[in-house]
């Protein structure tokens, strides 16, 4: 699917077997985010696609610019504004998007998500309360393909859902583990507060 996003241009997002030939065989963890992972974790396809997301730790960030040589880099500088991302610069901790395309005159093809840890541990860019084992944010498809667990997806979801992510939370509520409905219930609870998400992950 192609689409525009005014004014930045427009979007002709990347394959997955693009993403896992570029990124694979890098030493730094990543996973596919966003729709994709849902899809990944539920094991079909539920919808259409703007964009392709790729989730990295921050301390790992350099390596959207090993995978992505001859590209270009450009970070999302809240609130709202894209600027050219300069080789080996080190992003503050406010930005957490990279749009990437081949070329001036090329679409956008991967973004790149920017996520927070210490030490060990995954911390939500959203509430430091909500953190996890790095060992334990991501699974892996039949196809090798490393993608962010469903339950954390979710919760980036479940801030201000729109109609793609009531979609994405139908598909996966079946698939997802008692664990993780835990997991969830508990992020959401903290960060969100009340939310229509909740009754039906303890149901």
């Amino acid at each position: 699917m192609t689409r525009l996003r005014a004014p930045f241009g427009r979007w002709d997002p990347a394959s997955l077997s693009e993403v896992v030939a570029r990124f694979s065989g890098l030493e730094s963890c990543w996973w596919v985010a966003g729709g994709f992972a849902i899809e990944l974790a539920v094991g079909r396809r539920i919808r259409s696609h703007g964009d392709l997301d790729v989730l990295l730790l921050r301390r790992d960030q350099l390596v959207a610019q090993q995978a992505l040589p001859g590209w270009q880099w450009w970070a999302a500088d809240p609130p709202g504004s894209l600027r050219p991302w300069a080789s080996d610069e080190i992003l503050s901790l406010g930005v957490h998007d990279i749009w990437c395309r081949a070329g001036a005159d090329d679409p956008w093809r991967i973004q790149i998500m920017i996520d927070e840890s210490r030490g060990q541990e995954w911390v939500s860019r959203r509430d430091p309360r909500v953190r996890r084992p790095i060992s334990t944010l991501g699974m892996t498809s039949a196809d090798g393909v490393p993608f962010l667990a469903p339950d954390v997806q979710l919760y980036y979801k479940a801030k201000a859902p729109r109609p793609k992510d009531e979609e994405d939370f139908d598909a996966a509520l079946p698939v997802l583990t008692d664990q993780q409905r835990r997991w969830l219930v508990d992020a959401i609870s903290k960060t969100y507060g009340p939310h229509p998400w909740i009754k039906r992950l303890q149901a």
